[in-house]
C-alpha cells in the first residue's frame, strides 16, 4: 500500500473534499507545487488554477478549480482554504467564456469607473477555468 496524506479542500461555502491522496499538486503564488506524505511544513497563498488529488488506487486524479486561498502543508495534511472551490466536473464553461468576455471589455474601458484591480482578478479566475476545462477534457488529469 503506498503512503497517503489526509486533504481537506474547503470553499468559503462548504466542504468540497476530504479524504486521502497518494499526491497533491496546487497552484501556489511562486507555481505548482507538488505535495507527497512528509512533506516539509509549508503555507502559501494560491492563485487560481487547478488542485489535482491522486487519490490511491484510482487512475484518474480528482481537479478542483480554487480562485485563489492559503495552502497550508504539513506532514500529513494538506489543508486548502480556497476562496471559491469547484469539483471539476461542476466547471461551466459558457459561464467561465462568458465571464473572461466581461472582465476584458471592462478591462479594455479604461474610461468607465471601475475597479481595475477587480477586472484583472476576474480576468484570471475566467482563464483558470477555462484553463482546468481544457485540461479535463484533454484527459491530462490521468
Amino acid at each position: 500500500m503506498a503512503m497517503t496524506i489526509h486533504v481537506d479542500v474547503v470553499s468559503a461555502e462548504q466542504s468540497i473534499y476530504s479524504g486521502v491522496a497518494e499526491f497533491v499538486a496546487a497552484p501556489a503564488e511562486g507555481g505548482e507545487v507538488g505535495i507527497y506524505p512528509r512533506h516539509a511544513p509549508l503555507i502559501s497563498r494560491m492563485k487560481p488554477g487547478t488542485v489535482r488529488v491522486k487519490v490511491p488506487d484510482r487512475d484518474e486524479e480528482e481537479l478542483f478549480f480554487v480562485s485563489g486561498g492559503i495552502l497550508e502543508v504539513q506532514p500529513q495534511v494538506v489543508t486548502i482554504l480556497a476562496d471559491t472551490a469547484l469539483r471539476g466536473k461542476d466547471l461551466d464553461e459558457a459561464k467561465a467564456l462568458e465571464a473572461k468576455r466581461m472582465a476584458e471589455e471592462a478591462l479594455k474601458d479604461r474610461s468607465a469607473l471601475m475597479d481595475y484591480a477587480k477586472a484583472e482578478s476576474e480576468l484570471a479566475e475566467a482563464v483558470a477555468q477555462i484553463r482546468a476545462i481544457e485540461q479535463i477534457r484533454r484527459g491530462s488529469h490521468r
